[in-house]
């Protein structure tokens, strides 16, 4: 199904429909991971829930002066504000864990034990033996990765671990939004779920975001966060989403493992020894194995 940009948007809907949805997923594999590594470099000035919810914060705030999400939500019946309200909660806490995650364990660990839950989502959804061994080779991959440090970094794998299962929920509500209906596109609706996600941070993430806001240099640092993280990757997501079926999207998925080792090397010069290549090579053919029942859809 084509995605459809509503007239309030300046860019042209035919290019968007031109473009091949793959781009929009390569896009945001880059984005996904770029914006955290740049993250992990404001932890020296502000504490991980802080970022997080400038992250969030600033993504919201762009949402809102380009789509004035607001308008969106009062059209909308009361289910789809539901799902909308569900993936800000799950927008929030994941992010905030996510970061608590890469504060204290590599960036390619936590994005490659990410993906035990889409895989253990789609074996659930679709029982075949083709899933199981997919998630077999993913959870001995994550195995491979957790038994190379989990000694010195138990309460880092714990939040890897939940941001694992909120990253499930991400996926499955991303995809009830990408579609659309009642006149509101997948993107207003991203809106929508951006600003309720800035409220539900708020309590979370506040006090440790205090003092970006006495230094314009680390504001500028942590909005350009937001930008790279929130707003970039998760368009793309929606455009990609919108167009793919399910079951595409869930193989390209499997690029994002080395997407996240590639920028972690790249920008935070984590070098994945031997054994922790070969967990995220499991991991990564655990990911393009795995079918998605599409029913679930």
């Amino acid at each position: 199904m084509a995605f459809k940009v509503p007239s309030t948007v300046s860019a042209s809907p035919r290019f968007t429909d031109r473009l091949p949805p793959h781009i929009f997923f390569l896009i945001s594999a880059v984005f996904h991971y770029l914006g955290p590594s740049f993250a992990v470099l404001l932890f020296a000035s502000l504490a991980p829930p802080g970022v997080a919810w400038l992250r969030i914060a600033s993504a919201g705030l762009i949402f809102g002066i380009w789509r004035r999400p607001w308008r969106t939500f009062v059209v909308l019946p009361s289910r789809d504000k539901a799902i909308i309200i569900a993936l800000g909660a799950v927008l929030a806490a994941m992010n905030t864990l996510f970061y608590e995650a890469i504060a204290r364990l590599p960036l390619a660990t936590v994005g490659a034990i990410e993906f035990l839950g889409p895989i253990g989502l789609a074996a659930w959804g679709a029982r075949t033996r083709r899933n199981l061994v997919a998630l077999l080779l993913a959870a001995a991959g994550v195995y491979v990765l957790t038994d190379v440090r989990i000694a010195g970094a138990l309460l880092g794998y714990l939040f890897a671990f939940a941001n694992c299962a909120l990253f499930m929920g991400y996926i499955i509500l991303g995809h009830r939004i990408s579609a659309g209906g009642a006149g509101v596109s997948g993107i207003d609706r991203l809106g929508c779920a951006m600003m309720a996600a800035t409220i539900a941070a708020l309590p979370f993430g506040l006090r440790d975001a205090l003092p970006a806001f006495s230094h314009a240099s680390l504001l500028a640092a942590a909005a350009g966060v937001g930008v790279s993280s929130s707003v970039i990757p998760y368009v793309c997501d929606q455009l990609a989403m919108a167009r793919l079926p399910r079951a595409t999207f869930a193989l390209l998925l499997s690029l994002l493992p080395a997407s996240a080792a590639m920028i972690g090397f790249l920008v935070l010069r984590q070098v994945p020894n031997p054994a922790e290549l070969a967990g995220i090579a499991l991991v990564m053919v655990g990911v393009a194995l795995h079918r998605v029942d599409l029913a679930v859809r």
